[in-house]
């Protein structure tokens, strides 16, 4: 079983911006956000792994990847933690995904975070003529026993793997992550397999879009997990992210849900994070009772940074 070793430390929550740039994004808007986000004290800048839009938008400038990407914000930021929610395990060969998130954390000092998960948009499989095999699940659990597996490999021993989907023979296991124990996030909705990859592998448990209510159940799921897994619960981060339109006052929450094509009220009852601010603190209030410490805030609007200031100085000050 692969280590735990990074936890935050710091009290209450911390928050952590999530962007979706195969919506439309070049690397230089990807930049300001990313900047922004460490300028205002936010603990992490965090993005999709897709390449093609989705929804209403041309996607314009096209698809950027991922782990490119964050390559790139990984030499021009400085303290934000960077990662992916999540990448897919149809993208890339497990041992190219070691050796591509290990560099990439040496690049940025150890700030890197993997999300990882079985993937499921076949249409942009189709578009850019990536494998979609019809199951999946198993490509992700071997893809994270490998993954952890090369990084946990003590230099100068080898690694080998004999899998349904992957074998490795003779592994080198090289490079290796710059932190001790690389966090490893795994997220979805499922009732028990999910859970149980999350108890074995994760150093966090992310719930993907919900309601309170859904949210509780997943926490109690993933929780008892842990336990049948023989791990204190408590070592797992809880995170939740939420589409986010917030403003001073309703009107202004409204303007912002209206320019990423959102309806306020039903942001609301979606389980996003959205209207005022005192409705937004309540909410994640709310979150907290339920033992969540982490929030991502999905900003779709990446031109408006007043948003993530806001959001910086009129909501994140009011949670413990």
């Amino acid at each position: 079983m692969f280590a735990f070793e990074y936890t935050w430390q710091g009290g209450g929550m911390d928050f952590r911006i999530f962007t979706e740039p195969q919506q439309g994004a070049s690397y230089e808007d990807l930049l300001a956000v990313a900047q922004t986000a460490e300028n205002l004290g936010f603990d992490g800048f965090f993005r999709s792994d897709h390449y093609l839009a989705m929804g209403k938008g041309d996607g314009l400038p096209g698809p950027s990847d991922a782990w490119t990407t964050l390559a790139g914000l990984a030499r021009e930021t400085s303290s934000i933690r960077l990662g992916t929610l999540v990448s897919s395990a149809t993208f890339r060969y497990p041992g190219i995904l070691a050796i591509q998130v290990a560099q990439v954390d040496a690049m940025s000092g150890g700030r890197i975070e993997l999300g990882l998960g079985a993937g499921w948009f076949e249409k942009e499989h189709l578009a850019y003529a990536i494998p979609f095999p019809k199951k999946r699940f198993g490509m992700l659990e071997e893809q994270l026993e490998i993954v952890t597996g090369l990084w946990a490999t003590p230099v100068g021993d080898r690694y080998n793997f004999a899998g349904e989907h992957y074998t490795l023979v003779d592994s080198p296991a090289l490079p290796k992550p710059a932190q001790l124990s690389l966090p490893i996030i795994i997220g979805g909705s499922g009732a028990n397999k999910t859970p149980a990859l999350a108890a074995r592998y994760a150093a966090e448990y992310n719930t993907i879009f919900a309601t309170r209510e859904d949210i509780a159940t997943r926490v109690a799921r993933v929780r008892e997990a842990c336990e049948e897994a023989g791990r204190d619960p408590s070592t797992l981060i809880l995170s939740v992210p939420g589409t986010t339109a917030v403003g001073a006052t309703t009107a202004e929450a409204q303007r912002r849900a209206e320019a990423i094509g959102q309806d306020l009220d039903r942001m609301r009852t979606a389980g996003g994070f959205a209207g005022t601010a005192s409705e937004v603190v309540d909410y994640l209030g709310s979150l907290a009772e339920l033992g969540v410490t982490r929030i991502y805030f999905q900003i779709m609007d990446l031109a408006d940074l007043d948003h993530l200031r806001f959001l910086a100085q009129e909501v994140v000050p009011q949670l413990p």
